[in-house]
């Protein structure tokens, strides 16, 4: 039995699919599912079978897992307190739905990193609203960044921007496509619920890599773009878009940083959510620049089972 096969149980049990499973540590599913087969054999028991639901734990599945997710987490602070002892870099890894990641996450761990006394190494992830929770709580991820995650006593989540979101293209249309970036997939997401107030028929939305590629579709007329107000303006400005109006925008949303409950967070993570307060921080929240190449990215479950 070992901690990566543990963690691709707990993950498939929170998550309700290998696929979601997979997407959330960025590995592929037959890696999950060969993990998941070999904790079975080991212990003798299927511990998860597929229902229309998805996946559904057996008898013994439902008794491991919160042994299991305890022993994830034990992993977890195993490796964070061997890198203090050979004094290596902390590791800070910070999850956020995709626009923030596109545009934000990065710059601000870097920001972080070099005010910081201590040495930080920091890495930023993609990921969906509901997956948040997950990571958080099997300490694969310490800070999430995204929308308010309400009626779970063991997290955090206090808001930290204010932010709003409009449809931007070259011109109105009677029944333009939707150019969205992966959020727009996310029932949880703000976009997802923007599109549904304008009841958006599926066949009509595009699904981009991210924001930058959308408004880039957008600006060549393939429809209109959903987009944060404050990160397009430099585009709308340069006359590339229009801001469009629509029944339902602009709308405003809040960015939350979502961590631990003060008891179980680890001292890097409380010391990045204050960061997150300070004028510096709000600077960059509000103009981060170009953004990052998702090609930056770094997944922030990865090294810990994975490696």
């Amino acid at each position: 039995m070992t901690l990566t096969q543990l963690g691709a149980f707990v993950l498939i049990a929170r998550l309700g699919s290998v696929k979601e499973a997979a997407r959330a540590l960025n590995v592929s599913e037959p890696a999950v599912s060969q993990a998941l087969t070999a904790l079975r054999r080991h212990l003798g028991d299927p511990l998860l079978v597929r229902g229309p639901d998805g996946m559904t734990l057996t008898e013994g599945g439902a008794r491991l897992l919160p042994i299991a997710s305890q022993m994830v987490v034990l992993g977890a602070e195993a490796e964070s307190a061997v890198r203090a002892a050979r004094g290596a870099p902390e590791a800070l890894r910070v999850v956020a739905v995709p626009a923030i990641a596109e545009f934000v996450a990065t710059p601000l761990l870097d920001a972080f990193a070099a005010r910081s006394a201590r040495k930080v190494d920091g890495s930023a992830g993609v990921v969906s609203g509901r997956e948040m929770p997950v990571l958080l709580h099997n300490r694969l991820a310490d800070v999430a960044l995204g929308p308010r995650i309400s009626g779970d006593q063991g997290l955090v989540s206090e808001p930290v921007f204010r932010a709003g979101l409009v449809a931007v293209g070259t011109a109105p249309a009677p029944h333009p496509l939707w150019l969205v970036d992966p959020s727009g997939t996310d029932p949880s997401s703000e976009t997802a619920a923007l599109l549904r107030r304008l009841k958006v028929p599926e066949d009509r939305i595009r699904v981009y890599p991210n924001q930058t590629a959308a408004w880039a579709a957008a600006a060549d007329g393939d429809g209109l773009a959903i987009a944060l107000a404050h990160l397009v303006a430099p585009r709308v400005q340069r006359g590339e878009l229009r801001v469009i109006s629509t029944p339902v925008t602009p709308v405003e949303i809040g960015w939350h940083a979502t961590t631990l409950a003060p008891d179980r967070r680890p001292p890097l993570a409380g010391a990045f959510r204050r960061f997150l307060a300070t004028a510096e921080a709000l600077h960059i929240m509000r103009s981060p620049g170009s953004g990052v190449p998702p090609s930056r990215f770094r997944p922030p479950v990865y090294v810990t089972i994975w490696s």
